[in-house]
Protein backbone atom coordinates (compact mmCIF):
# COMPACT_ATOMS: atom_id res chain seq x y z
CA UNK A 1 0.00 0.00 0.00
CA UNK A 2 1.21 3.50 -0.80
CA UNK A 3 1.91 5.73 2.19
CA UNK A 4 -0.02 8.01 2.14
CA UNK A 5 -0.52 8.03 -1.63
CA UNK A 6 1.20 7.36 -4.93
CA UNK A 7 2.54 10.89 -5.32
CA UNK A 8 4.22 10.72 -1.90
CA UNK A 9 5.93 7.48 -2.93
CA UNK A 10 7.27 9.21 -6.04
CA UNK A 11 8.44 12.22 -4.00
CA UNK A 12 10.40 9.85 -1.75
CA UNK A 13 11.83 8.01 -4.76
CA UNK A 14 12.87 11.17 -6.63
CA UNK A 15 13.50 13.54 -3.76
CA UNK A 16 12.07 17.05 -3.63
CA UNK A 17 14.67 18.39 -6.08
CA UNK A 18 13.87 15.63 -8.57
CA UNK A 19 10.15 16.36 -8.37
CA UNK A 20 10.81 20.08 -8.77
CA UNK A 21 12.83 19.26 -11.89
CA UNK A 22 9.79 17.45 -13.35
CA UNK A 23 7.58 20.43 -12.47
CA UNK A 24 10.12 22.76 -14.10
CA UNK A 25 10.11 20.65 -17.27
CA UNK A 26 6.36 21.26 -17.43
CA UNK A 27 6.88 25.02 -17.14
CA UNK A 28 5.08 25.14 -13.80
CA UNK A 29 7.87 25.75 -11.30
CA UNK A 30 6.81 29.41 -11.00
CA UNK A 31 3.30 28.29 -10.08
CA UNK A 32 4.72 25.92 -7.45
CA UNK A 33 6.92 28.70 -6.03
CA UNK A 34 3.85 30.96 -5.81
CA UNK A 35 2.04 28.26 -3.84
CA UNK A 36 5.03 27.95 -1.51
CA UNK A 37 4.81 31.68 -0.72
CA UNK A 38 1.17 31.51 0.37
CA UNK A 39 0.86 32.18 4.11
CA UNK A 40 -0.59 28.75 4.95
CA UNK A 41 2.07 26.95 2.91
CA UNK A 42 5.20 28.83 3.98
CA UNK A 43 6.03 26.75 7.06
CA UNK A 44 4.83 23.41 5.73
CA UNK A 45 7.34 20.78 4.60
CA UNK A 46 8.09 20.67 0.88
CA UNK A 47 6.40 17.26 0.65
CA UNK A 48 3.12 18.76 1.93
CA UNK A 49 3.46 21.68 -0.46
CA UNK A 50 3.95 19.28 -3.35
CA UNK A 51 0.86 17.30 -2.31
CA UNK A 52 -1.15 20.53 -2.37
CA UNK A 53 0.29 21.45 -5.76
CA UNK A 54 -0.63 18.07 -7.26
CA UNK A 55 -4.16 18.22 -5.86
CA UNK A 56 -4.75 21.89 -6.65
CA UNK A 57 -5.88 21.60 -10.27
CA UNK A 58 -8.22 19.23 -11.98
CA UNK A 59 -6.26 16.47 -13.68
CA UNK A 60 -2.94 17.36 -12.03
CA UNK A 61 -2.76 14.21 -9.89
CA UNK A 62 -3.11 11.87 -12.86
CA UNK A 63 -0.86 13.98 -15.07
CA UNK A 64 1.95 14.23 -12.55
CA UNK A 65 1.62 10.59 -11.49
CA UNK A 66 2.53 9.62 -15.05
CA UNK A 67 5.33 12.18 -15.32
CA UNK A 68 6.84 11.23 -11.96
CA UNK A 69 6.58 7.52 -12.74
CA UNK A 70 8.50 8.11 -15.96
CA UNK A 71 11.17 10.07 -14.06
CA UNK A 72 11.84 7.46 -11.36
CA UNK A 73 14.95 5.39 -12.09
CA UNK A 74 14.18 1.66 -12.14
CA UNK A 75 16.42 1.06 -9.14
CA UNK A 76 14.28 3.52 -7.10
CA UNK A 77 10.81 2.17 -7.94
CA UNK A 78 8.70 2.63 -4.79
CA UNK A 79 8.17 -0.67 -2.91
CA UNK A 80 4.36 -0.74 -3.39
CA UNK A 81 4.81 -0.41 -7.17
CA UNK A 82 7.65 -2.92 -7.24
CA UNK A 83 5.42 -5.42 -5.39
CA UNK A 84 2.58 -4.81 -7.83
CA UNK A 85 4.85 -5.28 -10.83
CA UNK A 86 6.30 -8.47 -9.35
CA UNK A 87 2.78 -9.86 -8.87
CA UNK A 88 1.74 -9.19 -12.46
Amino acid sequence: MCDPDLEAEFVRALGVAGVEAVIAEQGELGSFRSLQRQPFQRDRPAEAQLARFFGGRSGNKARYARLLAEAVPLENVPPPLAALLAAV
